[in-house]
């Protein structure tokens, strides 16, 4: 494998430094995304890039797009790159990185299949985000037939880029917080297979979410919606995939 780490960032200028600092040690390429951040945090990346320009390499998206439009084009450059897999992981600190390892020998074993991290929440974890996730993982089941995905949403995964590639060429990936939820349902309608990696999580380190609970709930809903239309229309090649 040749692996890269991929970093989507909006304004976590305080989170993003301590991380760097804990995934040098891995000596792992990085792709840094900078999606529309404030000027604060914009000099702070551009900082970080300077410094430790040996391994990281900084994208400047013009304006905020969303989560899952940053995710995208750090793909598209780690293609570019001729990188075969991408480590996504969150900006403010939440991951566990000393789970890279697992992640790394996993994407080994296993280097056609996405692993996907599923979260183990600590006591800070907010009771509406718990929740939450039970539901959508729900629907996920539900679009994709399969209990396979243990977590929709968890943004520390492992992506086999060959396949990442493919699915951007055919279709439009949610741009937000829906991002992570549209992209493993569309890649296991793709036939790709998962494998969950139970990994802790906490909230968020720099006390910054950019998650809003009615706006990007409304969203996530709406891919729910859009991923249920699309398993009907898979249906018959779904459930001969359960009957192989």
């Amino acid at each position: 494998m040749k692996t890269c780490l991929v970093i989507p960032v909006y304004n976590h200028e305080r989170a993003i430094v301590p991380l760097l600092a804990r995934l040098e040690r891995f000596g792992l390429p990085c792709i840094l995304v900078d999606d529309g951040s404030s000027p604060a945090c914009r000099q702070v990346l551009i900082e970080c890039a300077a410094r430790h320009r040996s391994w990281i390499t900084l994208l400047q998206r013009p304006s905020n797009g969303g989560k899952g439009a940053a995710v995208v084009d750090g793909f598209q450059r780690a293609i570019a790159q001729g990188f075969s897999h991408a480590l996504q992981i969150d900006a403010d600190g939440q991951h566990d990185v000393d789970d890279i390892p697992k992640f790394l020998e996993l994407g080994c074993q296993h280097p056609e299949k996405m692993i996907l991290g599923t979260p183990q929440y600590q006591s800070d974890a907010p009771k509406s985000r718990v929740h939450g996730r039970k539901i959508t993982n729900f629907w996920i089941a539900v679009n994709t037939l399969s209990t396979a995905i243990g977590d929709g949403m968890c943004g520390f995964r492992l992506y086999p880029l060959t396949a990442v590639g493919q699915l951007l060429a055919g279709s439009r990936l949610a741009p937000g917080m829906a991002f992570d939820i549209d992209i493993v349902v569309r890649l296991y309608w793709h036939g790709l297979e998962a494998v969950n990696l139970a990994t802790a999580v906490r909230y968020p380190l720099d006390g910054v979410s950019h998650f809003d609970l009615w706006r990007d709930n409304l969203k996530i809903s709406a891919a729910h919606a859009r991923l249920f239309c699309g398993m009907l229309l898979r249906l018959p090649r779904l459930l001969a995939r359960h009957w192989r």
